[in-house]
């Protein structure tokens, strides 16, 4: 298929899941609570708060905390893979245009495609392995006796580690996500903009809290 008609597709598969994610920004700073992304950063923060205000929840706090980065390493390790597949077989693409003794690289928009999915796939993987070095560090301050003077010292630095924690985690997945859409439009340019539409009015039921839940404080 001719780039005249492979190059606009791929822009507007890029430019929706871009929009989106701008557009979800701007919700975010105007009305934060509407948005499930703040609500839960909030419940793991109070969570955090409720654990650390009654002793004898250690072990249950370093309990959750371990599903939560096992989860984070999961996707860490799925996106790993993907990045590794997805490198090697763009790897004759990148090499016939980086080669090119005719003069500047040529390149074509199925590169750039494969290009911004191995951008996704390394942003997946840097974000899913930083919400496991947070959570890790969660883990050590939830393993403190409540009430003790370490447990003291570390609980602003615990709030803080679980929401960037949560968030990155968050970022991770999202990544992992908006691969569908590239690839499809790496299969067939004009799949990727019908893809990204579809991934865009899924991950909005996800992003925006139901109406019937309780507005938070």
């Amino acid at each position: 298929m001719s780039d005249l008609l492979t190059w606009p597709a791929a822009l507007v598969t890029v430019a929706l899941l871009v929009g989106y994610e701008l557009a979800l920004l701007v919700e975010q700073r105007r009305r934060p609570a509407r948005l499930g992304r703040s609500a839960h950063a909030t419940l793991r923060q109070e969570w955090f708060a409720a654990v650390s205000a009654h002793p004898g929840s250690e072990i249950l706090a370093v309990q959750t905390l371990r599903n939560s980065l096992m989860s984070a390493t999961m996707t860490a390790s799925t996106a790993l893979l993907a990045l590794i597949g997805a490198a090697t077989l763009s790897a004759p693409s990148l090499h016939a245009s980086f080669s090119d003794t005719a003069g500047l690289p040529y390149l074509s928009a199925r590169l750039a495609l494969e290009l911004v999915l191995i951008a996704l796939l390394f942003a997946s993987i840097v974000s899913s392995a930083m919400a496991v070095r947070f959570y890790n560090h969660v883990g050590f301050i939830c393993g403190m006796p409540v009430g003790s003077d370490a447990r003291q010292h570390w609980t602003t630095a615990g709030t803080r580690y679980v929401r960037r924690a949560g968030i990155l985690y968050s970022w991770g997945l999202r990544h992992l996500i908006f691969v569908a859409p590239i690839l499809a439009s790496i299969v067939h340019p004009l799949a990727g903009p019908p893809a990204a539409i579809i991934i865009i009015v899924v991950m909005y039921g996800f992003d925006h809290r139901g109406v019937d839940e309780p507005p938070l404080p």
